[in-house]
């Protein structure tokens, strides 16, 4: 149950369109069934799971390829989606939390599922709950990370026997890959003090001397690490990292035992990510420059970098299959996600697909770059169909992360606000990824300010190129985007007509005082301290200490069990603007950041366009 609060309630209307068409449509985007990319057992590769909402909640499925049968594995309120497979497939791991809070421990059930009236059991006894960091299972080990308010603790579980601790650090760390033969475990671990840009060290997981350290890798300030996999194949030390050495993301295998490293430079704009094939002698590319993404193969041995041909889009994750197969999901703004196979002959067909009909497609982004005194400022837009040329109602979509970036990919959210005959702006604002360190890194110290000068530019854009009308301007976002909206709002007022922040940071000292203890290692990191250290910088930030100069309408959503924006901080911001009669809605629901519910996806989000249709001035 939510809590019962003093704020005025979002309305949730029972339609938001007149034309039954239309209503429908939007519906049917957010309803209909999607699959995540499945992932297979490696020794028993007909074995695979994958996640669907498909039962109207996004859970967790079993995928027996050879008998053609797909099982419902997890039946919980608030969803399911945190998952793996051990190599023999026999049984299938899950994270069981409470109620969306993303704190809890791995459970595990056979693969074919448990006896009636079973519960599902400890998957490593002794371990304690915290939240996750990290996983890879083995034949014969398992290496599990867990994070609470005491730092990470990893742990190494052989032979099904009890949990051993690895690791233990007050920093923020995690479980990285451990290699084919299991005697090498890769962590990241911060403890030089910034968990945005991590080090890397291996140990020994087995015999006498477990969990001293074989090699270590660090760059320096500045200069991030992160573990990408060992090599598929026994014995083999290799592991393939992503460092940024030249200003982005690329890519660097490592003999940990020998402490030799090859750079691999690609030739490609932008930046890159990738996996092993299954004998270790060539990598999947994932290739992302502009908002867009390609599939490539490396052959190691050879050097040759060969196109994959997928269609222009979003790659939202890819592995190798051991038959050589490229299984891979894709979308884009206008097509649906598909989880598709790319074969060794060229042919690229579905892979699985959900049952029932699939989701309306939407319109196409296009891209425009707007000049500023700190580089080009990549945006995306489109305008609704059907509406005639000029000035409409513009809405802001304020990515999340900040560690993330507006992409090629088809959203709903999206297409329900063209729908509503708004134009949409995406903005990759300094602090996005996908354009280099320098980038990512320039909101430290200043995080918010700095991108909000950024959406700033593109409103300029937006409104001198005739797409935005300047007085029905919306700034709407979630999590991080959540947190540039209200601070758009205070520090902004004379840009925007209306805000939506869902599940944001609001009040940022009393969010740090009460947000999960990986988001505190990151937000020193970000801001160079603590708020004890550094409260100037954490108030000239915080939403709340612009509370007075907003002036345009706001709805916010929040989660009541949310450990990354807490809800005590949300309601100090609404406290606030109810002291100075500001003109507000709330919409707060039993979960945590998000739902994986279908039903309360469309109840939030179309009390969202509904609060902006209803406080926008007409036109």
């Amino acid at each position: 149950m939510t809590q019962p609060s003093l704020h005025p309630a979002a309305d949730v209307p029972d339609t938001l369109f007149a034309d039954p068409a239309a209503e429908s449509r939007w519906r049917a985007r957010f309803s209909a069934p999607r699959v995540s990319l499945p992932h297979f057992a490696r020794d028993a590769t007909e074995r695979n799971l994958y996640t669907s909402n498909a039962s109207g909640t996004r859970e967790i499925y079993a995928w027996d390829r050879d008998a053609g049968t797909h099982r419902q594995v997890t039946d919980r309120p608030n969803g399911t989606h945190i998952c793996a497979l051990p190599p023999d497939g026999g049984h299938i791991w899950w994270f069981d939390d409470t109620d969306g809070d993303e704190f809890g421990s791995w459970v595990v059930e056979p693969f074919k599922g448990r006896p009636d009236g079973t519960n599902p059991q400890p998957a490593v006894p002794g371990v304690a709950p915290g939240y996750p960091a990290g996983l890879d299972i083995g034949r014969r080990s398992t290496a599990l990370g867990a994070s609470t308010d005491d730092g990470t603790t990893i742990w190494i579980s052989r032979d099904g026997a009890g949990a051993e601790v690895l690791y233990r650090d007050e920093h923020d760390g995690g479980v990285g890959a451990m290699s084919r033969d299991e005697r090498l475990l890769a962590i990241v671990h911060s403890e030089h003090g910034d968990s945005r840009h991590p080090a890397v060290r291996v140990l020994r997981s087995e015999g006498d001397e477990a969990g001293s350290p074989v090699a270590e890798k660090w760059d320096g300030p500045g200069l991030g690490l992160e573990v990408l996999g060992f090599a598929p194949v026994d014995g083999d030390p290799r592991l393939l990292l992503v460092h940024e050495r030249r200003g982005r993301e690329e890519l660097l295998v490592w003999d940990v035992e020998a402490d030799v490293e090859w750079e691999l430079d690609l030739g490609l704009p932008g930046e890159v990510a990738a996996d092993w094939y299954p004998d270790g002698s060539s990598l999947l590319i994932v290739h992302t420059h502009s908002a867009r993404s390609t599939l490539h193969r490396f052959d190691l041995t050879t050097g040759e970098l060969s196109g994959l041909g997928t269609a222009v889009g979003t790659v939202g994750g890819a592995q190798v299959r051991p038959d050589g197969t490229v299984a891979y999901s894709w979308s884009s703004a206008a097509e649906p996600p598909a989880v598709r196979a790319l074969h060794h002959d060229g042919t690229d067909e579905v892979l699985l697909r959900p049952p029932g009909e699939p989701a309306p497609g939407s319109e196409s982004l296009a891209d425009t770059f707007v000049d500023t005194p700190h580089g080009a400022v990549h945006a995306l837009f489109a305008r609704p169909p059907g509406e005639p040329e000029g000035p409409l109602p513009t809405v802001f979509m304020l990515h999340g992360g900040p560690q993330a970036a507006d992409e090629d990919r088809f959203s709903a959210v999206r297409a329900l606000w063209l729908d509503a005959g708004f134009a949409v702006v995406h903005v990759n604002y300094r602090g996005s990824t996908g354009y280099g360190s320098a980038w990512r890194d320039a909101i430290e110290g200043r995080p918010g300010l700095t991108e909000l000068e950024d959406v700033a530019a593109v409103h300029d854009w937006a409104v001198e190129s005739g797409l935005a009308d300047p007085a029905r301007c919306v700034a709407e976002g979630w999590s991080w985007g959540g947190y540039l909206t209200l601070l758009a709002l205070g520090t902004q007022p004379q840009r925007w007509a209306a805000g939506v922040a869902g599940v944001p940071v609001a009040d940022y000292v009393a969010a740090y005082a009460d947000e999960m203890e990986p988001l505190r290692a990151f937000d020193r990191a970000l801001f160079g301290g603590s708020p004890d250290q550094l409260p100037e910088r954490y108030r000239d930030c915080s939403p709340i200490s612009y509370v007075d100069e907003v002036r345009a309408p706001v709805l916010v959503l929040a989660g009541e069990n949310d450990p990354r924006c807490p809800i005590r901080q949300v309601d100090n911001y609404l406290d606030r603007l109810a002291a100075r009669g500001g003109a507000y809605r709330t919409y707060r629901y039993d979960a945590g950041h998000g739902s994986l519910v279908v039903a309360e996806t469309l109840r939030q989000f179309g009390a969202a366009v509904h609060f902006a249709r209803d406080v926008l001035p007409p036109s």
